[in-house]
């Protein structure tokens, strides 16, 4: 049977790294995209049409970036981080739904929704809490993902539950690259918030484990060795021989992004890949020093 799978975002960070993991291991590829094109579908084409007969496999991986720091937090930009998530993980459950088939519908969400703590070491099995508006974003992603229109859950949904992702051309390397480069990085806030992560090898290769073992249900994309902002950053600075001696102020942070989406990266949750591990999938990179050795090509 041939492997085709549809990509919803499939042009950002995650979802151009996973179109090109995909294809080099014998996948069809179909992106969906504003503007129609070669190997592309539109979204205003799915609501009308449905999906292409020959797709068995659909992954969303779309979102306006959150920590995008030239857009200001405005109500305006608010709904679209929410809208972008929340209507594409709808739109694209309806039509998984709808399409007999479809085996394997993944859809990649954030890990907001756990609310940090100092004690307590999340697992799949927490289903998260409503307490700020990320984890209020959080929840409404994945119940969109998990019904669409339906009143019912799919029966073909994977949701994975994704810490901040590592490789070197997007995402958080590319936003530290610099400032440590110069000898100028350094952990945000007081760097002991914890910061989950995982590299973007192993993201991919979960995704492509949940399609071809259609799997369901929750899994969380995090690394599971558990490091604060302060342990990555002195990784990461040693990997590429630089010092890591300059905190960036906590109240700059917020002056940056907002209180709402400081959170992001001034607080994080304890979360372990339990699910993820007992259902057999390996990690390539369990561990920060190793994520990072790739990253920088040691």
């Amino acid at each position: 049977m041939s492997k085709h799978t549809l990509i919803g975002g499939g042009t950002g960070f995650i979802g151009s790294h996973l179109a090109k993991h995909l294809t080099q291991r014998g996948y069809e590829v179909t992106v969906v995209s504003r503007m129609p094109g070669v190997k592309r579908i539109t979204w205003h084409e799915i609501e009308k049409n449905g999906l292409p007969s020959t797709v068995n496999s659909v992954v969303n991986a779309t979102g306006q970036n959150v920590l995008d720091p030239s857009r200001r937090w405005t109500p305006g930009f608010k709904q679209n981080v929410w809208n972008s998530r929340v209507n594409s993980a709808k739109t694209l459950c309806n039509a998984a739904n709808a399409s007999p088939q479809v085996t394997s519908f993944v859809n990649l969400c954030g890990v907001s929704l756990y609310r940090p703590s100092d004690t307590k070491v999340y697992t799949e099995d927490d289903k998260g809490e409503d307490y700020d508006y990320m984890s209020r974003l959080c929840l409404a992603w994945e119940e969109a993902a998990r019904t669409g229109d339906s009143t019912e859950p799919s029966s073909k949904s994977a949701i994975v539950r994704t810490g901040a992702v590592v490789g070197r051309d997007g995402g958080l390397i590319k936003g530290i690259w610099l400032p440590f480069k110069l000898g100028l990085g350094g952990p945000m806030g007081t760097g002991q918030q914890i910061m989950p992560w995982i590299h973007m090898h192993d993201l991919c290769a979960l995704i492509q484990y949940i399609i071809e073992n259609c799997k369901t249900g929750i899994f969380n994309g995090v690394a599971p060795e558990i490091v604060s902002n302060k342990g990555f950053s002195q990784a990461f600075a040693s990997a590429i021989n630089r010092p890591c001696l300059f905190n960036v102020p906590e109240f700059v942070v917020k002056t940056i992004f907002g209180e709402e989406r400081a959170a992001l990266v001034l607080e994080g949750a304890k979360i372990e890949p339990k699910r993820t591990l007992s259902s057999g999938f390996q990690f390539k990179y369990p561990n920060v020093k190793s994520a990072v050795a790739e990253v920088i090509g040691k």
